[in-house]
């Protein structure tokens, strides 16, 4: 591919990706008008889905922002009742985070709405049944970049 393709492709990409994340945040199972619930704080949450309770540190580290940042998310996600913070039993001075079962659900619905806006709006676009296959192997390869 040569660079004036692979500049044409790569901002195209940036373009949609950008737009569709922007429809995405604005679907939420939290009402973002009567709570704090932030788009950090549900990364925070669906990590903690995810891969299960982790430290202050390590999940800094996963969301690539500093220890602070991260323990004004956790306690905000605390307040809530999304989250617990659990001691670590040989080190007092570290603390575990581990997502409760109102924290999982708000994931799950999350999700599940963020789905079925998909879902509809590529049932509004009638694709055909190749379409629906390049625009499946697309993802694919999306989410092989957003893991580099």
């Amino acid at each position: 591919m040569d660079d004036e393709r692979l500049h044409e492709t790569a901002s195209e990409l940036r373009l949609a990706t950008f737009r569709l994340a922007r429809r995405l945040r604005s679907v939420r199972a939290v009402d973002s008008r009567n709570t704090a619930m932030s788009d950090a704080q549900l990364a925070v949450l669906a990590a903690l889905r995810a891969h299960g309770r982790h430290s202050l540190t390590a999940l800094a580290d996963r969301e690539r922002v500093t220890a602070p940042t991260m323990s004004a998310v956790v306690t905000g996600l605390e307040e809530q009742g999304y989250v617990t913070r659990i001691p670590d039993d040989q080190d007092r001075r570290r603390v575990h985070v581990e997502i409760t079962a109102a924290g999982e659900k708000v994931v799950t619905e999350t999700f599940e709405r963020r789905t079925r806006l998909i879902m509809t709006e590529i049932t509004e676009l009638d694709l055909t049944d190749d379409e629906l296959r390049v625009l499946h192997e697309a993802s694919i390869l999306m989410r092989k970049l957003a893991e580099l």
